[in-house]
């Protein structure tokens, strides 16, 4: 019952770790993503964190409602699974080139300003 809710539990901190670089326990690895995290599965990723201290306590274990947390970790879980790596370091790259370029056609621009000002074009 449970055992298997800690395994997603884990299984979440794990996808935290590799897709989003939020290592530590689940509460830590989630305040490191928060930003990066649409609002609703951070909240969902709270709810199980939440959960975390009374799903390993063998008597408080029992006043859970497993439905709830279930549906929270697979939520999470669909979410930190379509990151994609690769097109998160392209969009990277792309938003690195596009300031530059941007900042070379200002440059550019207030150059030959300055110069048909000064009346040298």
């Amino acid at each position: 019952m449970a055992a298997s809710l800690e395994q997603d539990i884990e299984e979440i901190r794990v996808l935290l770790k590799e897709r989003e670089h939020a290592s530590g326990d689940l509460e830590m690895a989630l305040k490191r993503a928060r930003r990066r995290l649409p609002r609703r599965v951070y909240r969902q990723g709270r709810k199980l964190a939440a959960a975390m201290p009374l799903i390993e306590h063998p008597r408080l274990r029992l006043t859970l409602d497993e439905k709830p947390l279930r549906g929270a970790a697979r939520e999470v879980r669909a979410h930190l699974e379509q990151i994609d790596l690769a097109d998160r370091r392209r969009g990277l790259w792309l938003s690195i080139l596009g300031s530059i370029g941007f900042s070379l056609l200002t440059v550019i621009a207030l150059l030959v300003v300055v110069l048909r000002w000064r009346g040298l074009v």
